[in-house]
């Protein structure tokens, strides 16, 4: 770290050099205009023009012709709009496969905000047009969280009423999960990018982003977990004449709990209750032992123990979910916390740097 003195220039003009070696690695020169941005952590970051017109207007161009693989370039499409760009070019040096139009089609209709602006037999042009700043992070989370668990009761009610009609809405929901991560998680890589689009998004702390990205995650995992729970439950229709209901309840019942469990610990990370987040922790723990006895007792039935493994699977990432909840609280500094933690701040014992002359 290297430290440069204020200096006063006339009457009220405040003012401090820049490190020669920036200087000269940017090619600025006496004259040029940079670019003072104020972080939420109270620094500023200075940009060079031609860096803040780059980020502006940078266009990134996937070459359809080696594009060969199964949904490669839909997953390229993919990265690049997390990755918050928003110029997206596809090209290919005779004519773009059908197979991959198709693919760009259908990736468009899943990533909110992006269309297709311009399409030729070579190229095909992609733009997003979300404003970041239109969405809170907490709504997202909400939202994704009230679709994992929308899919996930859905498909669970199709175990008892033997109405595949739900469990079939319930995998056309999945989509609609997608979109919302890859939004959000969009929003977290350009809230990284761009500190000031943090809190305008509700991240106040930048240190918050990392849970942030796993709670995302998980729910997204649960999301598709549920889905396969959907599609197993239609494939044991054909068996459930050897089903008993007392063993179908049983997974119902078992089914119930792991439902609380995530939706309980979103919650927690929203009201902070660490107690109840803790709770949450020790049920699991006793219900993984309810699995291990539904899994010794079950019938040999195809696709039946595969659903209560996947229970299992869900009530772990809800496990997880709780424990982001008591980390995100932990960081932010509330009454609440207060009540049970104690924190003493010492003082600093590092030496500043030294000053240049």
């Amino acid at each position: 770290m290297e430290s440069r003195k204020v200096q006063k220039v006339g009457y009220s003009t405040t003012t401090v050099s820049l490190p020669s070696d920036w200087v000269k690695q940017n090619s600025i020169k006496p004259g040029d205009l940079v670019f003072i941005v104020p972080e939420i952590d109270g620094t500023l970051r200075i940009v060079p023009r031609d860096l803040a017109r780059r980020e502006e207007s940078e266009e990134y161009i996937i070459n359809a012709d080696v594009c060969d693989d199964k949904r490669l370039l839909e997953r390229l499409i993919v990265g690049s709009y997390i990755l918050g760009r928003d110029v997206i070019r596809i090209t290919s040096t005779s004519r773009i496969k059908s197979e991959c139009v198709e693919e760009v089609r259908g990736i468009v209709r899943r990533l909110i905000g992006l269309g297709i602006l311009e399409e030729t037999p070579k190229n095909i042009l992609l733009q997003c047009s979300v404003d970041p700043t239109k969405f809170q992070m907490d709504m997202l989370i909400r939202r994704l969280s009230l679709i994992a668990s929308t899919i996930y009761s859905e498909a669970m009610q199709t175990l008892l009423e033997k109405d595949t009609t739900l469990a079939a809405d319930a995998i056309s929901r999945e989509d609609e999960a997608d979109m919302i991560f890859f939004l959000a998680t969009r929003l977290l890589v350009l809230a990284q990018r761009k500190r000031d689009l943090a809190e305008k998004i509700g991240l106040t702390k930048l240190i918050l982003i990392p849970c942030t990205c796993l709670i995302l995650q998980y729910l997204e995992l649960i999301a598709d977990y549920s889905e396969d729970i959907a599609k197993r439950i239609i494939e044991l229709e054909k068996y459930k004449a050897t089903l008993s209901k007392t063993t179908l309840e049983r997974i119902y019942h078992l089914g119930e709990l792991t439902q609380t469990i995530f939706q309980k610990a979103v919650d927690c990370i929203f009201t902070r209750d660490l107690k109840i987040a803790n709770s949450l922790l020790e049920m699991r723990n006793v219900l993984e032992s309810e699995f291990e006895k539904e899994m010794r007792e079950l019938p040999e039935i195809p696709y039946l123990r595969t659903i209560v493994s996947t229970l299992s699977k869900i009530a772990d990432k809800g496990a997880i979910i709780a424990k982001l909840a008591i980390n995100t609280t932990l960081m932010k500094s509330d009454e609440q916390v207060g009540k049970i933690l104690k924190i003493r701040k010492h003082e600093r014992t590092t030496p500043l740097p030294v000053e240049r002359k």
